[in-house]
C-alpha cells in the first residue's frame, strides 16, 4: 500500500538547499538512440519516430515517471542527419517535473566504403517546476494530513538553455560512440541558490552477429545484438550491458545495470537491476516492453520498473533500397 508523505517531504528538504540532479534513464536505450547521443540523428534510411514511457519504482511513494518523444531523418544530399527530441520527467507524485526540447544535427563523414564518422551538436531549452499543491507539509502531518497547510509558496519554475554533443563511428557490423550532455552545466535551482545539472558523459557501442547455417545466411534472417552503455554524471556512474536475439518479427533480450566492482560505501555495491526485454515488429512499427528486476537493497519494496517503447520507420521504398545498398547502420533498434 502506498503512502503519500515520504518522497514529497524529501523533495521539500531538497528545495531548501543546493541539489545535484540527474537525468532520466531508459532501459531500452537504443529504442530512441537520439536520446543517448545527437550523433544518432539520421542513422536510418527512413524517417523515424520513437515514443518511450517509463514507470520506475511504482511501489515507492512518489515514483519516477518519464516520457521521451523523438523524431529524426537522414538528409542524403547534405550527408547530414537532423532530429528533434522532447523529454518529460515527473517525480514525487508529480510535484517536481522537468521538461526539455532539443534540436539535433549530425554530419556524416565517409572514411571509406561503409565506414563512417558522425560528429554532432544538440541545442535545447529545458524547464523545471514544482507543484506545491501535491506536497505535504509538517503542519498537515501534525493535524492528520488531510487538511490545508498554513504554509504559503508562490509557484516556482526555472528555465535554462542546454547544450550537448556526440561522436559516432560505425561500420556494417559494429558501432562505438561518445556523447557529452549539459556541457554548459546549467543552474536549475528553483530558489535563489545553485543547483547545477552536472555534465553527463556516455560511452556506448555494440556489435551485430548475423547467425548462419551451412555457411549461408538464413532466408529468415536472425541476429544477436550485443550492446553496452556506460554513463557517468556527477559522482555517480553505471554500466548497462546485455544482448538480444532478433528473428523477424520478434526479439527478446537480457540486460544488466550496475558496476559490481564499485561500492559507494561499505555494504552498498553498485548493483541496480536485471532487465528482461520482449518485443515484435509489425510492418513499419516496432513495439518493445522491458521490466527491470531490482537487485539493489530496494528490491523488496521498489516494484521494479516498467518501460514501453513504440517506433515507427517509413520512407519511399525505392529510396530505401537505393540508400541501403551504400549505407548500412548496424545499431540496435529495439
Amino acid at each position: 500500500m502506498r503512502t503519500r508523505y515520504g518522497l514529497p517531504i524529501a523533495l521539500m528538504l531538497g528545495f531548501l538547499g543546493p541539489v545535484t540532479a540527474q537525468d532520466p534513464h531508459f532501459t531500452q536505450f537504443y529504442a530512441a538512440p537520439t536520446y543517448l547521443s545527437p550523433a544518432f540523428a539520421g542513422t536510418t534510411v527512413q524517417n523515424r519516430f520513437a515514443l518511450q514511457f517509463r514507470d520506475q519504482w511504482p511501489s515507492i511513494p512518489g515514483a519516477f515517471v518519464s516520457y521521451n518523444l523523438a523524431a529524426d531523418q537522414y538528409l542524403g544530399n547534405l550527408n547530414s542527419g537532423i532530429g528533434i527530441i522532447a523529454t518529460r520527467d515527473q517525480a514525487g507524485s508529480g510535484a517536481l517535473s522537468s521538461t526539455s526540447f532539443s534540436l539535433q544535427y549530425a554530419y556524416e563523414i565517409r572514411l571509406k566504403h561503409k565506414v563512417f564518422l558522425r560528429p554532432a551538436l544538440q541545442l535545447g531549452y529545458a524547464s523545471r517546476s514544482v507543484n506545491y499543491s501535491k506536497l505535504v507539509f509538517n503542519d498537515q502531518l501534525s493535524r492528520g494530513g488531510e487538511v490545508a497547510t498554513y504554509e504559503h509558496y508562490d509557484g516556482r519554475k526555472k528555465g535554462y538553455s542546454d547544450i550537448g554533443s556526440g561522436l559516432l563511428f560505425f561500420t556494417p557490423k559494429m558501432w562505438v560512440g561518445v556523447s557529452l550532455q549539459h556541457m554548459n552545466e546549467p543552474n536549475q535551482s528553483l530558489l535563489e541558490s545553485e543547483a547545477v545539472l552536472p555534465r553527463q558523459f556516455n560511452m556506448h557501442g555494440g556489435y551485430r552477429f548475423k547467425l548462419r547455417s551451412g555457411g549461408m545466411v538464413r532466408k529468415d534472417p536472425q541476429s544477436i545484438v550485443a550492446a553496452f552503455n556506460y554513463r557517468a554524471q556527477g559522482k555517480f556512474d553505471q554500466l548497462d550491458i546485455g544482448a538480444y536475439y532478433e528473428r523477424d518479427p520478434v526479439f527478446a533480450g537480457l540486460w544488466y545495470r550496475g558496476l559490481p566492482v564499485k561500492y559507494y560505501q561499505p555494504g552498498y555495491a553498485n548493483n541496480d537491476a536485471i532487465a528482461v526485454l520482449v518485443g515484435f515488429k509489425a510492418g513499419d512499427w516496432r513495439f518493445g516492453y522491458s521490466y527491470d528486476i531490482t537487485i539493489s537493497k530496494l528490491a523488496l519494496n521498489s516494484g521494479g520498473a516498467h518501460e514501453i517503447t513504440t517506433i515507427l520507420e517509413f520512407s519511399d521504398k525505392r529510396k530505401k533500397r537505393s540508400m541501403a545498398r551504400r549505407r548500412v547502420v548496424p545499431c540496435a533498434k529495439f
